[in-house]
Parts: structure tokens; sequence; C-alpha cells
């Protein structure tokens, strides 16, 4: 049995890491706050250009985007995986990542390559540990993402599907629900078609006026689907993380509290059986006089 000094230490270590889980969910509910208010404001903007664009598919138009063409053949797919870059935030990124892997478990059995771009250190890690074909990257991105850090990366992707070096490209995120259930999803952002999003058949086409003409509108405007649906995916990976850290810490400052009551419980026992142990050998030691 250990000694009570040693169980009074434990229990102050035990305390001292409560401190520490109980302060960070407290900055992470403050954190959560402000990234629930970025992900609600892009999600309007990204649902609007979701529609538009996958309308844009069906419509009548001599131009003809590579985003908008279906490949014959897949060979081979590009799939931007988006996590965090630190952990302390329950299984988010492990069930991001079981999901992403048993895609593309999926892809090799069918003779499918891929080419991975990795948003956040977590799946960073976990592609080169797993040896992918990591073409980009990007990590560090804080607690506000900007547009700006992430259109590099996402370029390489665009310009390797323009070339025809991939023939698909699929994003992988966790996608915020509420505060107790994130779930994680991979959708295909390329080739566009209004079936991808759900569009209903109307048994007619659309059709738009451009100005000044059809490809000068539609290059920007698929420029715009792919930035407006990555930084959605990346604030919603972000609101998903503070909410999965909130609880995860919760939870180890409940378990902390229920360990320092066993280690408690422990020392008084110790305690106790040292002072019987103590007064027996003064009955002794009187009786023997």
């Amino acid at each position: 049995m250990a000694s009570g000094k040693e169980i009074r230490t434990k229990i102050k270590s035990v305390k001292n890491t409560q401190k520490i889980t109980r302060a960070m969910e407290m900055v992470a509910t403050s954190k959560m706050r402000k990234a629930q208010d970025r992900m609600r404001a892009a999600r309007p903007y990204g649902e609007k250009i979701r529609n538009v664009a996958a309308h844009l598919s069906a419509a009548l138009v001599d131009y003809a985007h590579p985003f908008l063409s279906k490949r014959d053949t897949v060979k081979k797919v590009g799939v931007i995986v988006v996590s965090s870059d630190k952990g302390l935030c329950g299984g988010l990124n492990t069930n991001m990542l079981r999901l992403a892997v048993n895609r593309l478990k999926d892809y090799e059995q069918k003779g499918i390559s891929f080419a991975v771009t990795a948003i956040g250190s977590k799946g960073l890690g976990f592609m080169n540990r797993s040896r992918a074909n990591v073409i980009s990257r990007v990590v560090g991105l804080g607690d506000t993402p900007h547009l700006e850090q992430l259109i590099g990366p996402i370029k390489v992707m665009i310009d390797a599907y323009i070339a025809g070096e991939v023939d698909e490209v699929h994003i992988v995120y966790t996608k915020f629900i509420n505060t107790m259930k994130q779930e994680p999803v991979f959708e295909q952002l390329l080739p566009l078609s209004g079936e991808s999003f759900g569009q209903p058949e109307h048994g007619y086409n659309w059709e738009y006026l451009y100005e000044p003409d059809a490809k000068t509108v539609i290059d920007d405007l698929m420029n715009r689907y792919l930035e407006a649906l990555v930084y959605q995916a990346v604030a919603e990976n972000m609101a998903s993380e503070m909410a999965a850290r909130m609880v995860a810490m919760k939870a180890a400052t409940d378990n902390a509290d229920k360990v320092i009551g066993n280690l408690q419980l422990l020392y008084n026992k110790t305690r106790q059986a040292a002072i019987t142990k103590e007064l027996s050998e003064i009955v002794a030691g009187a009786a023997a006089v």
C-alpha cells in the first residue's frame, strides 16, 4: 500500500491537472461561440453559391468549363483533408480520418490512385505516416481562418484537375451539427453536377444572360465556388473542434473529481491503518511493562 505522502502527492498532481482541464474547457467554450458565428455567417453564402453553380451545370451555354465536365474514366482522385492543428478534442480527428481511410481503401480496391491536400497538422501527420501522396498542405491556421492561407494549397489541387492529373476532387471534414454532435462528411467538389447536390428534375434547363461574356463570368464563378466551399468546410471543422474540445475537457475535469475522491478515500484508509498500528504498538508496549 502506498504511503500517505505518496497519496497526497498524487492528489495534488490530479488537482493541478484538473485546473488545466477546467481552464481549457472555459477557453474552448469562448472560442466555440466565435467559431460558430463564423460558421453560421459562411453557410448562407456557401449554400447559395452551391445552388447557382449546380444550376449552371444544367444551363444552356456554349462555353463548357472543365469543372462541369465529367470524365469518362476515373483513374485518380484528389482528396482535401481538413483536420485540426491541435489535439485534445476527443475523437474528432480520429472519426474524420477513419472515414477518409475507408473511402481511400475503396478507391485502391477499384485500382484508383489518389493525391491529398492536407489542411491541419493532424491530418498532415497522419497522411505522412500513411505514406500518402501529399501534393500540398497548410498548417497553423490559428483560431481565425483566412481565405488567403487556403488559396495556395487548393490551387495546386485545382491545377491538377484542370491538367487532367486527377479526375475527381473530394473534400472530407467534420460538419458541426450541435455542441454534442459533430459528423464527418466526405463530399465531391469536382466535377460539379446538379444531381450531386440533390437538384430536382424540372424537365427544363437553366438559362442565364452573361455580361461581359460566358467564359469570364463562369471562370470567376467556379473559382469563387471552390473557395467558398473550402472555407465553409474549414469553418465547420473549427466549430466542431472547439465543441469537441469543450466536451472532452469537461469530461476530463469530471473524471479528475472521481480520481481525487478515490485517492482521498485511499488516503483516509491508509491514515486510519497507520493510526491503528501505532495504537496497537502503544498498547502492546504498555502491556509488556
